[in-house]
C-alpha cells in the first residue's frame, strides 16, 4: 500500500515562502503525472501544478511565477516550492501521483494547511 506523506506547510506572512514535499512510502510504477492540489473553505480542489512525464510542467495561473513544482526520483518525493505567497494562497494543500500498474489510478497526500496572513 503505498502512502504519500507531506511536509512543510504553517503560517507565513504575506510575501513569504513556503515548501512543501510529498515523499512516497512504496514505489509507484508507470507516474504519469505528479502534481499540487489545493482546497480552501467552501470551494472546489483545484489544481495548482502539476509535473509530466516527460518533464513539461503546468500551473494555475493565479500562481504562474510564484510556484514551482520539481521532483526528486531518486527520493520519491515532490516538491512545491512558494514565493511571495499571498492571503489568498491559504488553503490545505494535497499532493497527487497518478500511476501504477495495473492502472493509472490517483493516490492522494493526506493534505497539509498553508496559512498566510496580511
Amino acid at each position: 500500500q503505498v502512502q504519500l506523506v507531506e511536509s512543510g506547510g504553517g503560517l507565513v506572512q504575506a510575501g513569504g515562502s513556503l515548501r512543501l514535499s510529498c515523499a512516497a512510502a512504496g514505489s509507484i510504477f508507470n507516474i504519469r503525472t505528479m502534481g499540487w492540489y489545493r482546497q480552501a473553505p467552501g470551494k472546489r480542489r483545484e489544481l495548482v501544478a502539476i509535473l509530466f512525464s516527460g518533464g513539461v510542467t503546468n500551473y494555475a495561473d493565479s500562481v504562474k511565477g510564484r510556484f514551482t513544482i520539481s521532483a526528486d526520483n531518486a527520493k520519491n518525493t515532490v516538491y512545491l516550492q512558494m514565493n511571495n505567497l499571498k492571503p489568498e494562497d491559504t488553503a490545505v494543500y494535497y499532493c497527487n501521483v497518478r500511476g501504477g500498474i495495473p492502472g493509472p489510478r490517483d493516490y492522494w497526500g493526506q493534505g497539509t494547511q498553508v496559512t498566510v496572513s496580511s
